[in-house]
């Protein structure tokens, strides 16, 4: 299968789950499909495929800016390093969506965290993290 054909079909897989915990974070195949963690444990099967395949090919390393700007040179570690973004972002926003079930924040607070989470990770989980230290109560959830 081609790098291109991989990357689609992790896109695709990860939006799914995205649009299941912003969309219906309470309906049981959400809990069942994203909010176990089964979305990021299948992302992680590519991944690790990738990177046992590919990752000693790959010029580069991690020991300096220069090591990882010539890794990610090869398309088969920036792959590796796309599914790592989605695999792990996805398991924030569920981390995210399961924590404030527990906390009763409303899921419409939630939702630009899940956001900001998809499209810039860790400051949609700076600011979620904000956002849980202040109690919610009396407020209820429309989702």
């Amino acid at each position: 299968m081609k790098p291109e054909q991989i990357f689609t079909i992790v896109n695709l897989v990860a939006i799914a789950g995205w649009l299941l915990i912003a969309i219906l974070p309470r309906w049981k195949y959400t809990r069942m499909i994203v909010l176990s963690g089964a979305i990021p444990l299948l992302l992680a099967v590519p991944y690790t495929i990738l990177i046992v395949l590919y990752f000693g090919q790959a010029e580069g390393g991690f020991g300096s800016l220069a090591d990882v700007m010539k890794l990610f040179t090869n398309e088969w570690a920036v792959l590796a390093g796309w599914i790592h973004y989605l695999a792990f972002d996805l398991f924030v926003g569920s981390w995210e969506v399961k924590d404030a079930q527990e906390r009763n924040v409303p899921h419409l607070w939630v939702i630009p965290c899940l956001v900001l989470t998809f499209m810039l990770g860790p400051i949609g989980f700076l600011i979620y993290s904000i956002m849980r230290l202040f109690p919610q109560k009396g407020v209820e959830d429309v989702i």
